[in-house]
Order: C-alpha cells, then sequence, then structure tokens
C-alpha cells in the first residue's frame, strides 16, 4: 500500500479499521450502503428528531459493521441492533444533559409550568430495554420473528412485550390528557 493515499482499495489489500474487508466485500458493502442507509437514516431521524444526529448513527452503525465484517451472518439486521443501541446512548445523554439543564433552571423559576407538547420520543425513551428494543426494531420495520431473532428471545415473548410497550405508551398519553 505505500504511495496509496490512506483509505484506496487495491486488489488483495485490506480495507477498514479491522482490515477485514478486502475487495470483493468491499463491493458488497458498498451495496449494501446504497440500499440501506437512506432507510436506516431515516429511521434514526424519526426517533431522534436530528437529521444530523441520525446521520451520525447510520454512519456509525456502519463503521462499526465494517469492523466485525467477516463476524456478522445478517449485516441489515446487525445494523439496526447496532442504531438501536446508538439510539438509546443518544437519548442518555439528551436526558443527562436535560437534567443538568433543569437542575440550572430550576432556581431561577420557582413557579413549575405543565408540559403542553408531548414528546413521544422521550416517552419511547423512558420504556424499560426489555420493552423499548423489541419497540424500535418491530416499528423500524423487522416482523415478530425478526425481532425474536435478532434480540435471541420467544416470539412469545417479543408479542408480549410489545403489547406491554404500547399499553404503557398509551397510559402515559392518557395521563398527559387528563
Amino acid at each position: 500500500m505505500s504511495g496509496s493515499p490512506p483509505g484506496d482499495i487495491i486488489e488483495g489489500e485490506p480495507v477498514g479499521a479491522a482490515g477485514d474487508v478486502y475487495l470483493g466485500g468491499a463491493e458488497y458493502a458498498e451495496e449494501l450502503f446504497k440500499g440501506i442507509y437512506p432507510r436506516l437514516a431515516g429511521w434514526v431521524r424519526r426517533l431522534v428528531g436530528d437529521d444530523d444526529t441520525a446521520h451520525e448513527i447510520a454512519s456509525e452503525a456502519f463503521v462499526r459493521l465494517l469492523s466485525r465484517w467477516t463476524r456478522v451472518d445478517s449485516p441489515q439486521s446487525y445494523l439496526y441492533v447496532i442504531a438501536t443501541n446508538l439510539i438509546r446512548d443518544h437519548w442518555r445523554k439528551a436526558e443527562r444533559e436535560r437534567r443538568a439543564i433543569r437542575s440550572v433552571t430550576a432556581a431561577a423559576d420557582a413557579v413549575a409550568y405543565p408540559e403542553q407538547d408531548v414528546d413521544v420520543r422521550s416517552l419511547i425513551a423512558s420504556l424499560p430495554p426489555r420493552l423499548r428494543d423489541p419497540f424500535l426494531l418491530h416499528y423500524g420495520g423487522f416482523g415478530i420473528r425478526e425481532v425474536a431473532m435478532l434480540l435471541r428471545r420467544p416470539e412469545g415473548t417479543i408479542k408480549a412485550d410489545l403489547f406491554a410497550a404500547r399499553a404503557r405508551l398509551k397510559t402515559a398519553l392518557g395521563d398527559l390528557d387528563g
């Protein structure tokens, strides 16, 4: 690879952080990226509410996929699981930031005003991971069987978790109307 700029694909030479994607795999990875990235980024965008963050998360999911390329059986499923974990991390960070801002402004604001806008993302983020993960994957386009395989849980458990997640969200939305 001497004399080549970093990132050039040279036949027979490794590409990527882990060095385990070769020319043939790189072509497949490029096709996978073209086919899945827009849908993945759009799904993430709906959950995080920000284009830049959505593209960062979707891109990071692909970077992580490439670093484990030869050890992943289902690249699309792997991307959605990684994106789900990155979304969860984003929500945690955002919640920490909101708490910090609230604690700083709480001293200045003697009067608390009720929230009038329903933040569905916050409601979903408030679900326990056991309910949130199947909920996100299912509404991201995966069927019950696929979600069960991805999360390594029985289909019946996934159905029960989806039912429980919907019930909690319905209750939370009803409490806000009340």
